[in-house]
């Protein structure tokens, strides 16, 4: 673990800098630090407060972790924006304070990231606008109240609890000095829509493989249907399924598949590659024939087109061409009048997964634009006329090349290597961020602040005697184990498995390790502030009460 939340009172002056205090510093400068997070406050009466509801008489200034131990500015009454002279320099409020597990571990309080928000008292961090010299005693002095004024309690509750006011969000993103983090989840708040819930079945549903189709050499289609005849529910562009496989070993596989059918087709239809040394790929290519009945998961939203009128981007390699292809069906089918460039990687016209399927929906557009990728040396150009095709890759020059407008929707999907790699190429060019859309072929990368890092190692079973309790699946990793009661949460068990993970809080609070729940039921404790949305599981503070199916 690398922290600066270890903090003791110093005498005399110290100079207060654009990014920290001369002498002090931040150890996860993902989390903490930066020119809007320079300065941690916490407030004396917040002191107070601790000790009586913890029972504790140790509690020194300094062991929340701040930077300044003020008299006054309660989070109920600083509000974001607001500016202050103290000493020498001056500063504005950008941010409650993030919640993180390290105060927590700090004071020995496990559950004290969840405490903070809970008790409306989290403090906040200041910005510097104008370097200069500090010491305690400093007076502070109010110089102007920030727009909007929305208090710091009322941020930190609008963005970790429930039952937020719509309003008062879309008014918190009219607040310059916000920070740019706490202003990206405000606006993922504010536009995230419904889960469309008549797409939805509960758990796994049986259904019969109707064909399998070899797209190419290494990639063939299977064509599910329903048992009954009915249509199957529409699915979103870009959706993905989980199939839950007997492929021989002694608990069922479970395997996330994108959908590459038109969204309304009435079917789905999977592709899957096959791997030299794939057990599940190898099954799905060799094993399963038509007329086999398959436990599937419903569709679920992870990467999905969204509604819009500006340009759409989207870029493939190999097999990633799967969850992007159902986008240019939609759009055709809607005969959206946006512009839309489809942009594929592959090593030659043979491995070419949906060449002529791509090609056709592509010329349906209204403005559809292609270019084609082949990587392999002295690759062919594949069909007579085409005009789209290119040898070797992407560059960072690429985007301006192709003309693609930055102000352009991008859907990316590939082997790691080439999302990052075009992702980065998107973002020098100028696309925002939050317009660049990513699709994991498996599991997602960790986030674990402040952990030092090690060196990769391939998921596990967890070590030591097996549990007794139901089984946990990870569908993206591959393991399936059961639960030991020792374990203190779904997370902690992931972690023992060296599964990729993603936290902050631990205590239920942040949602950054909200995960799908293909099936099954968990309990938590403790109880999350708010509880994740129908079919995802915060992992940090729940336990399994039945077998489980964790798109992890």
């Amino acid at each position: 673990m690398h922290t600066g939340v270890w903090k003791t009172p110093v005498r005399g002056a110290r100079m207060v800098r654009r990014l920290n205090i001369d002498g002090d510093g931040q150890g996860d400068l993902a989390g903490h630090g930066g020119e809007m997070r320079a300065v941690l406050v916490y407030q004396s009466d917040s002191y107070r407060h601790w000790r009586e509801q913890l029972g504790r008489d140790d509690l020194t200034f300094g062991i929340f972790g701040e930077n300044f131990t003020v008299d006054g500015m309660p989070d109920d009454d600083v509000c974001i924006g607001d500016r202050y002279r103290i000493g020498e320099a001056e500063f504005e409020v950008t941010q409650p304070r993030v919640t993180c597990y390290r105060v927590g571990m700090r004071l020995g309080e496990p559950a004290m990231a969840s405490l903070l928000v809970a008790h409306h008292r989290p403090g906040f961090y200041l910005r510097v606008l104008s370097e200069g010299r500090v010491e305690a005693g400093d007076e502070i002095t109010l110089l102007g109240r920030g727009p909007e004024e929305l208090t710091v309690a009322g941020a930190d509750a609008l963005l970790y609890l429930p039952d937020r006011d719509p309003a008062l969000l879309r008014r918190a993103l009219g607040i310059p000095a916000l920070s740019p983090g706490w202003r990206k989840s405000f606006r993922e708040l504010a536009a995230a829509r419904q889960p469309e819930q008549e797409t939805a079945w509960p758990g796994f549903r049986t259904l019969r493989v109707a064909r399998i189709v070899a797209e190419t050499s290494a990639v063939s289609s299977i064509y599910l249907d329903s048992t009954d005849a009915t249509p199957l529910p529409p699915a979103l562009p870009g959706q993905y399924l989980s199939l839950r496989l007997a492929t021989g070993n002694t608990a069922p596989t479970v395997r996330s598949c994108s959908l590459s059918s038109a969204p309304g087709a009435g079917t789905y239809r999977i592709s899957v590659k096959r791997e030299p040394h794939g057990q599940v790929s190898g099954y799905l290519h060799t094993g399963l024939r038509p007329g086999d009945l398959v436990d599937v998961a419903s569709p679920r939203e992870t990467f999905v087109l969204e509604d819009g009128t500006g340009p759409v981007l989207l870029v493939s390699a190999g097999i990633g061409a799967t969850p992007v292809l159902a986008m240019p069906h939609q759009l055709a089918t809607a005969r959206d009048q946006r512009p839309v460039w489809w942009i594929h990687t592959a090593r030659d016209r043979a491995r070419h997964v949906f060449a002529n399927e791509a090609h056709a929906l592509v010329s349906r557009l209204a403005h559809g634009h292609e270019c084609i990728y082949y990587t392999a040396p002295g690759a062919p150009a594949g069909r007579p006329g085409d005009r789209g095709i290119r040898h070797g890759r992407m560059t960072a020059g690429s985007p301006a090349e192709l003309g693609i407008p930055r102000d352009a929707d991008a859907y990316l999907c590939g082997p790691a290597a080439f999302t990052h790699a075009l992702e980065t190429h998107l973002r020098e060019y100028g696309l925002a961020p939050e317009h660049i859309h990513t699709e994991a072929f498996s599991a997602l990368a960790a986030v674990n602040p402040g952990v030092t890092p090690t060196a990769a190692v391939r998921p596990h079973r967890p070590a030591g005697p097996p549990g007794t309790g139901p089984l946990v699946t990870f569908a993206r990793s591959g393991i399936t184990t059961p639960w030991s009661p020792a374990r203190a949460s779904l997370l902690e068990l992931a972690e023992a498995c060296d599964i990729p993970t993603r936290w902050s809080c631990r205590t239920g609070v942040c949602h950054t390790c909200v995960t799908p729940l293909v099936s099954g039921d968990v309990t938590y404790a403790p109880s999350p502030l708010e509880p994740p949305e129908a079919g995802s599981v915060l992992t940090c503070c729940s336990r399994p009460k039945s077998e489980v199916v964790l798109d992890l």
